[in-house]
């Protein structure tokens, strides 16, 4: 069995990805984890959705007004939102916003 072969990224050599007009992001994906830098502009609304990764999101700056269940959360600078996964999630960005966000997937079984 070959061992794993680590890589390094540096976020300035990584292109940004024009999402929208409001979203940009930068992404780092690996075989369980994926980490992005957002970046928000005021307004951007992430619409209401859900997936089976736990996402974790770490504001740098600005502000997040998030749903996650029926439960309104403020994210501001400096501040982390543990969101479990399969559970339903919003977000609007109160003002531009710049994030950190791991998507961390369960391994799946070997059989």
């Amino acid at each position: 069995m070959t061992a794993p072969i680590s890589t390094l990224h540096c976020w300035s050599d990584l292109p940004l990805e024009k999402v929208t007009a409001m979203v940009s992001r930068k992404v780092i994906a690996g075989e369980r984890q994926t980490l992005i830098q957002a970046y928000l502009k005021r307004g951007t609304h992430v619409p209401l959705h859900v997936h089976e990764a736990e996402q974790m999101v770490y504001v740098l700056k600005g502000t997040l007004r998030c749903r996650v269940a029926a439960r309104d959360v403020t994210v501001r600078e400096g501040e982390v939102l543990l969101v479990p996964g399969g559970v339903a999630h919003q977000a609007q960005a109160v003002e531009d916003t710049f994030e950190l966000v791991v998507l961390a997937r369960a391994p799946t079984s070997e059989r």
